[in-house]
């Protein structure tokens, strides 16, 4: 039986994740990851990579915590093994502060994190400007580190990579059989989705190895997360912002936040500036598009506008891409089904 030909188009976090779900789950395939763009060039490179989830109003609870809980059970194996060095993921132990109560005091992801508690008053007194606060271990997932082990881990199981720009998905019929679309805000022009939209992200990656714990205040704008090689400071949220050039002003401003948290900061050193543009729509997109013309027909599995959570639910998204992609195979395979696709 002649192997299936899937291209993912897409080269971030969610791209190379989905290509080696596809990989370990669907057989008799041939996987071909194609984008313009590769590690260290995407969106996911820039990202601060802490497992902490955003919330996605069109998806149940119980999916995100699945996403979420398939996520760090696969980044903490990896994160407890001889890998975990050359993968670029480890576990880092911090706060989440607020400065009211929060309505939900105890979040949906309390118990997949580890040893999540409400902070001590001694622990808060560090923080004056605020009341309550979090205290867990989650993990850290450094892109720039991780992106090429996937890339390489790829290669090993057989993967080809392909740099080459997409304009349209009919572009690659009829050299493969299922698209998997990963593109992001490249699902624009791609997909034809006028609901996604960039989300601006400016960050700071700065030298101050003294910081070993993480900060984030409840809102998420402002947040000092410390890696293996910098601290990440951050952040923006700035929607319909497509300017990929840093800001010297919002820099100030980032580090002005982040100094009052941890007055140590001042002292950080060789401070760098990055930004990315976080692909977010209404609902997170997973879902089988059958395209059709002139007779023609190309399953597209459509896997993107993951916002600011990418890193975080990565793995459980691929995972239920990588169904979808096995469904597409099925079908295909299937002679009463080769008619309808």
């Amino acid at each position: 039986m002649d192997p299936v030909r899937i291209a993912v188009v897409g080269a971030g976090v969610v791209g190379l994740s989905t290509a080696m779900c596809v990989s370990k789950l669907v057989p008799g395939c041939s996987i071909t990851v194609i984008s313009d763009k590769f590690t260290p060039d995407t969106t996911s490179d820039v990202a601060a990579g802490m497992l902490i989830p955003h919330v996605y109003a069109d998806t149940p609870i119980p999916k995100q915590k699945q996403w979420f809980r398939e996520t760090f059970d696969h980044l903490f194996a990896i994160a407890s093994s001889a890998e975990a060095e050359d993968a670029g993921v480890h576990l880092v132990s911090g706060w989440q502060i607020f400065r009211s109560v929060p309505t939900e005091e105890v979040p949906f992801w309390a118990d997949v994190v580890l040893g999540f508690r409400k902070m001590t008053e001694a622990e808060l007194k560090k923080f004056p400007q605020h009341v309550f606060g979090h205290a867990f271990t989650t993990l850290k997932c450094e892109s720039p580190t991780y992106l090429p082990w996937l890339e390489k881990r790829l290669k090993g199981s057989g993967v080809l990579i392909l740099t080459r720009r997409i304009g349209d998905l009919w572009e690659l019929h009829p050299s493969f059989d299922i698209v998997v679309n990963c593109s992001g805000l490249g699902s624009r022009q791609l997909a034809g989705d006028s609901k996604i939209f960039p989300v601006r992200g400016q960050v700071l990656r700065v030298q101050a190895p003294w910081v070993k714990h993480f900060i984030r205040d409840g809102s998420g704008l402002t947040y000092i997360y410390p890696g293996i090689s910098n601290v990440i400071l951050g952040g923006t949220r700035q929607e319909g912002d497509w300017n990929l050039s840093p800001d010297a002003e919002i820099s100030r401003d980032i580090f002005s936040r982040c100094c009052a948290l941890e007055p140590s900061l001042h002292g950080a050193c060789d401070i760098r500036e990055k930004v990315g543009l976080r692909p977010f729509r209404p609902g997170l997109r997973l879902q089988t598009e059958l395209l059709a013309q002139d007779g023609r027909r190309l399953p597209v599995v459509h896997h993107y506008g993951h916002g600011s959570g990418g890193i975080s639910v990565h793995w459980g998204t691929a995972l239920e891409a990588a169904s979808l992609v096995g469904e597409c195979v099925r079908a295909l395979r299937t002679p009463t089904s080769k008619s309808k696709l």
